[in-house]
């Protein structure tokens, strides 16, 4: 049986179509199937101790069916070096610590995760040159953004993977908790067990170093640990309390500088002028340091980033002299 000419060229275009539409379905079954953010969380095998920390805090709900959020979501690398309490021991750093936080600790999760997510999608491309460009995040603090030609920050923390994509919104995961600001700056380092010596030194040099620590801002201090006062001959808290204010209030003047400065603004040989009108220099190699005119060593910078309500921390383990 031969079909004629019209016939046979219709059923080849039909042929044509149907391989067509075909292949087509087998692209799109190939293409992933976006998820909420919350499902995307708990598919991540990195994202473990988040989805725990979701989920304990009651955000799963709020996270799935919100539309328009975009998500700085730490992954299990950055919850378990979380020190809250400055003891030396990580606080969440597994599933069992996080199931069993109480009421109040519930508060303070909530809070910190408030603090990852902002009520608007945005992409890495879309985040503001700044540097550090403020923007609001769902707990109704500020958090500081940074896109440059190295990457993107939040809070001078480094998105390591971005743009990861869900039907509400987009995740960007980072590899350091965020902790939303307690207070200024006197307020911060008077919580901090590691700063009574430091918070000593202030309140012994007067008001007008209270107040410069207080204020608006924006400011950024390099705050010593109570070792490093004791390395500088303060053997105690009383010997601050003697000591005399004129002689404090330089050196105090000399750990902070008029500008938030995250660790991702510090550059090597970068030399900010201090409050008191001297310079700092800062080295990068073998580790983040900064070391004053008058001391033989530079300071190691070993904590960064702490943000307060006007200004930003870090902490060091020397102090620092003009």
């Amino acid at each position: 049986m031969k079909f004629n000419q019209p016939l046979r060229n219709y059923m080849l275009v039909a042929a044509a179509m149907v391989a067509l539409a075909t292949t087509a379905c087998k692209k799109d079954d190939d293409q992933p199937v976006l998820k909420n953010i919350t499902e995307t969380v708990v598919n991540d095998p990195q994202l473990t101790l988040l989805e725990a920390a979701v989920v304990k805090a009651g955000l799963a709900n709020t996270l799935a069916t919100t539309a328009n959020l975009t998500v700085f979501a730490p992954n299990d690398a950055a919850f378990k070096k979380l020190d809250i309490n400055g003891d030396g021991t990580p606080d969440l750093d597994t599933e069992a610590k996080i199931k069993a936080l109480d009421a109040e600790g519930v508060a303070l999760l909530t809070a910190v995760l408030q603090y990852h997510v902002l009520t608007s999608t945005v992409k890495a491309a879309d985040v503001p040159a700044g540097p550090n460009a403020a923007i609001t995040t769902l707990g109704g603090k500020q958090a500081f953004a940074t896109r440059n030609s190295s990457g993107v920050y939040i809070n001078g923390v480094k998105v390591v993977k971005a743009d990861v994509a869900a039907t509400n919104g987009v995740i960007h995961v980072i590899d350091r908790v965020l902790l939303p600001p307690a207070g200024n700056i006197v307020q911060t380092a008077a919580a901090a067990p590691n700063f009574t010596y430091l918070v000593a030194a202030v309140q012994r040099a007067g008001s007008d170093i209270i107040n410069a620590l207080t204020g608006p801002g924006p400011l950024t201090v390099f705050a010593p640990t109570n070792q490093a006062f004791i390395n500088a001959g303060f053997p105690t808290i009383a010997s601050i309390q003697v000591a005399d204010p004129n002689a404090l209030k330089p050196i105090l003047l000399y750990h902070v500088v008029a500008a938030r400065v995250f660790s991702s603004d510090l550059t090597e040989g970068a030399q900010p002028t201090t409050a008191g009108g001297g310079k700092l220099t800062i080295t990068l190699s073998g580790g983040a340091k900064v070391k004053g005119t008058g001391n033989m060593e530079a300071s190691n910078i070993i904590t960064t980033d702490i943000v307060t309500t006007n200004g930003v921390v870090h902490v060091i383990d020397r102090v620092l002299l003009p």
